[in-house]
């Protein structure tokens, strides 16, 4: 593989994971990511790297020129009030810059309510909620990007991410969940884990406009997770309550959505064997090595 060159737009855990994989494997790389704060150098155990600063329409312009020099962009940050900022900011530049590979990390809430059914990458996309009526947007804004100048541009819809250091496990040790009463109530979810192993993949593994939903082989209902670390933690149930006592309104959205999303696309074109191919092994895996 090349010496990576890569840009990264937001720098969460899914971005710091990704990049934490590819140094794992002793390449090269050479590492730009955009931030809130001020432009400056950064270091992470002897690994340096620069940020710049970027917020709504105000940006350092010295990332102009990183950005074009790179082989590799991965764009994670979200919608902002309806808007793609790095669409809006940078298209132009995108345009002109070298990149052989661009990802932008969407998530399955494009494809709104299907009643507890399966969907896939050819089903409906109907979303319910401005987060996902705006990851649609910012889609097809990329994929049109991508058809109209040729760019090498895919989209990963991402599910629920948990990770070893955010789950439900740390959740219920926290006191801070109920048992939530929705019947027929489905959710999918993945471990970030998994997504950076899929990313690292597609590095050598990439095909011009497609989309892959990124998720495990199990999708559930949050009562049946929460239950599940309720057992492994050997802890009281939370307390149940009704979806129409839930005061915040994000978890409200969460609960007007039911699907269960197929993962059959992403094993086959990338060949990959998921880590931990549902909660249950990933929430075991945490329980007996992190807790």
């Amino acid at each position: 593989m090349d010496n990576i060159n890569i840009f990264c737009f937001g720098f969460g855990q899914v971005a710091k994971n990704f990049i934490n994989k590819i140094r794992s494997e002793n390449l090269k790389i050479n590492l730009s990511i955009t931030s809130t704060s001020k432009t400056c150098k950064k270091n992470i155990e002897g690994f340096e790297y620069q940020s710049y600063f970027f917020r709504d329409e105000t940006y350092d312009e010295n990332l102009i020129k990183k950005l074009k020099e790179a082989n590799y962009v991965l764009i994670s940050i979200p919608p902002i009030n309806g808007t793609d900022l790095v669409i809006k900011n940078f298209s132009t530049t995108l345009k002109r810059c070298k990149a052989k590979w661009i990802t932008y990390l969407s998530a399955t809430s494009v494809y709104g309510n299907h009643n507890g059914d399966w969907v896939n990458e050819e089903s409906k996309t109907t979303p319910t909620s401005l987060n996902g009526i705006s990851r649609l947007a910012a889609e097809k804004s990329w994929l049109s990007l991508g058809s109209d100048k040729s760019l090498p541009v895919q989209i990963f819809r991402l599910s629920g991410i948990y990770s070893n250091k955010n789950n439900i496990l740390v959740r219920l040790k926290s006191g801070n969940v109920n048992l939530i009463n929705k019947k027929n109530h489905f959710f999918s979810r993945i471990h970030v884990d998994d997504i950076v192993e899929i990313l690292f993949k597609s590095l050598s593994h990439f095909k011009l406009g497609e989309i892959y939903n990124i998720t495990d082989d199990k999708p559930s209902s949050s009562q049946e997770v929460t239950l599940y670390g309720v057992k492994l933690l050997n802890i009281d149930k939370p307390k149940k309550i009704e979806v129409e006592d839930i005061e915040s309104e994000m978890l409200k959205n969460f609960y007007r959505d039911s699907k269960k999303v197929s993962n059959k696309k992403m094993k086959i074109f990338f060949n990959y064997n998921l880590k931990f191919p549902t909660y249950v092994e990933g929430l075991s895996y945490i329980r007996d090595n992190l807790i």
